[in-house]
């Protein structure tokens, strides 16, 4: 599923996966999220609820470029770097070539289908 991510007027085009997770994240949208630097990584915002994460694996290898949730936390996390190997990362979609950069120090996003 194609998502569109908008942030100061300017867009960045995003594919979800096919997982369980990513069709659930996909039925909150429209979302409009405040996001904060992580370890200066990733951009994350709360989500409204946790995402069902069943059958998904148990950690993943982020890089830039991934939109994924951070299951123990229960947040969205958008990777502007790559990051090593961490349990609870679920890896919902990628974001179009520059689309890292884009969102590298966005404040207000707004995701849509």
């Amino acid at each position: 599923m194609n998502i569109r991510l908008t942030t100061d007027g300017r867009v960045v085009n995003a594919t979800l996966n096919d997982s369980a997770a990513a069709r659930d994240f996909a039925s909150l949208l429209p979302l409009t999220l405040e996001l904060s630097d992580f370890h200066e990584t990733e951009r994350i915002a709360d989500l409204p609820r946790r995402l069902a994460t069943a059958g998904a694996p148990a950690s993943a290898d982020p890089e830039a470029g991934d939109v994924a949730f951070y299951a123990p936390w229960g947040n969205l996390a958008i990777y502007y770097r790559d990051a090593p190997r961490a349990d609870g990362v679920v890896i919902l979609g990628r974001l179009a070539d520059g689309g890292a950069e884009v969102l590298a120090t966005a404040g207000r996003v707004t995701i849509e289908r």
